[in-house]
C-alpha cells in the first residue's frame, strides 16, 4: 500500500511536522528507531523525512527492523534519500556498529503488540521488551546519545483495583505475573525499570512515552488487536465481529496525535519521566467503538466466541484509562476524537488498499 498517494494520510504527516515543538534540537542531528515499519514507528520516520524535506532539518534516520523488503515496499518515497538509512536488525541480538559515530536520539519502539503474538510468541514478547531495550539502552552509552525514548504501554498499570478512574504515572494496578499473557505487561515495567537503572548508573538520559491503544492508516493487516480487527471488517464491507460483550472501557489514541505525543516526550520531556499519550475524549467502550465502525461502514455488530488461542492472548483488564494531564503541561494536545480518527482511519484504508 502507497499512503504517500493519500491526500488525508499526508495532511496528517505535515499537521504533526507543523507542530510548535523545538524542532531544532533535532536539525543536523540523527536519531535511530526501533521498531521502524510498525504502527508508531512508520508514521514517525514519514514526519521526520517529511519535515526535512519542508524546513532543512537535515535529520538522518536510522531505521531499525527484522525485514529489509519490508521496509524498501513501506518507504519507497525515500529509496534514494541519503538521510533515510535502514538497518537489518533484530534487537534481540547484540548490537554492535563501529561504522557508527554519535547517535543523538534512540528510541525503542520495537515489540510484539497483538494478541496472537502474545499467545504464539510469548518468549519472543518478553525478550524484545527486556533484552531488547537492554542491547539498545548499551549502544545509546557507546554512541553518546543524548536522549534515550522506551515507548511502553498502558498495560503497565494493570487491572484497575476500583480506587480510581484514571490511571495516573504513578497507578500500580494488579497483575498476576503468574500467567503466560503477563509477559507483555510484566517485560514493558521491566524495560522501564532498566531505562532508571542506566539512568541512575550509565547517566543516560531517558523518557518512558506510555502510548495507549493506538490506531490508524498505518496499523499492519497483520494485527490481531480487537480495534484493528474491527477496521479491517470495516474497509472490507463485512460486518463487525465482537467477541465478548464489549464492555470493556479503554483510551484510545489515533496515530498522527500519539506520534506528536511521543516527539513532545522526546523533545519537551523530563529526564526520567514517563508520560501517558491519553485524552479523554477518545475514551469508549470495546461494544460502542464496533458500533462506530459498522455505523461508518454500514454494517452491524456481530458477536462470535473466540477460540483458546484468541482468547490466550487477550488482556483482562476491564477498564484502562489513562490521565493524560501530565503531558498536556508540555503542550500536548491531540487533535482527533474517536469518532473523527476512525473514520479517516477507514477513509484512507478504503482508498489505498
Amino acid at each position: 500500500m502507497n499512503l504517500y498517494n493519500n491526500g488525508l494520510y499526508m495532511e496528517d504527516i505535515h499537521y504533526v511536522g507543523s507542530l510548535p515543538l523545538p524542532w531544532e534540537k533535532l536539525k543536523g542531528k540523527s536519531i535511530m528507531l526501533s521498531g521502524a515499519t510498525g504502527m508508531i514507528g512508520s508514521f514517525l520516520v514519514d514526519v521526520l523525512l517529511e519535515k526535512n524535506i519542508a524546513d532543512g532539518l537535515n535529520c538522518t534516520v536510522y531505521a531499525l527492523g527484522r525485514n529489509e523488503e519490508k521496509a524498501k515496499t513501506r518507504f519507497s518515497k525515500y529509496a534514494d534519500d541519503s538521510h533515510f538509512i535502514f538497518i537489518p536488525y533484530d534487537v534481540k541480538l547484540p548490537f554492535e556498529r563501529s561504522d557508527l559515530g554519535t547517535v543523538d536520539y534512540i528510541l525503542h519502539l520495537a515489540s510484539n503488540t497483538h494478541p496472537m503474538q502474545y499467545s504464539t510468541d510469548p518468549i519472543g514478547t518478553i525478550t524484545t521488551n527486556i533484552i531488547g531495550v537492554q542491547n539498545l539502552l548499551d549502544f545509546a552509552v557507546k554512541h553518546y546519545a543524548t536522549r534515550f525514548a522506551f515507548a511502553s504501554s498502558n498495560e503497565i498499570y494493570g487491572e484497575n483495583r476500583g480506587d480510581v478512574e484514571f490511571f495516573d504515572e504513578n497507578y500500580c494496578g494488579y497483575i498476576n505475573s503468574n500467567t503466560m499473557r503477563a509477559g507483555y505487561p510484566e517485560s514493558k515495567r521491566c524495560g522501564e525499570a532498566l531505562c532508571q537503572a542506566y539512568k541512575a548508573q550509565k547517566g543516560l538520559d531517558v523518557v518512558i512515552p506510555r502510548p495507549t491503544r493506538s490506531y490508524g492508516p498505518t496499523m499492519l493487516m497483520s494485527d490481531t488487536k480487537a480495534i484493528s480487527q474491527f477496521i479491517k471488517k470495516g474497509i472490507s464491507g463485512e460486518n463487525i465481529v465482537l467477541k465478548s460483550a464489549g464492555t470493556q472501557l479503554y483510551s484510545y489514541t489515533y496515530v498522527a496525535d500519539a506520534v506528536a505525543g511521543l516527539l513532545t516526550i522526546l523533545l519537551k520531556g523530563e529526564n526520567g519521566e514517563a508520560y501517558n499519550i491519553a485524552e479523554e475524549h477518545s475514551d469508549i467502550m470495546l461494544k460502542d467503538l464496533a458500533t462506530i465502525i459498522a455505523g461508518i461502514s454500514g454494517k452491524k455488530v456481530m458477536f462470535e466466541i473466540p477460540d483458546a488461542v484468541e482468547a490466550a492472548g487477550y488482556s483482562t483488564a476491564t477498564k484502562a484509562r489513562l490521565d493524560g494531564h501530565k503531558l498536556q503541561t508540555l503542550g500536548w494536545k491531540p487533535k482527533y476524537d474517536i469518532n473523527l480518527g476512525m473514520e479517516r482511519t477507514i477513509r484512507i484504508l478504503k482508498d489505498i488498499l
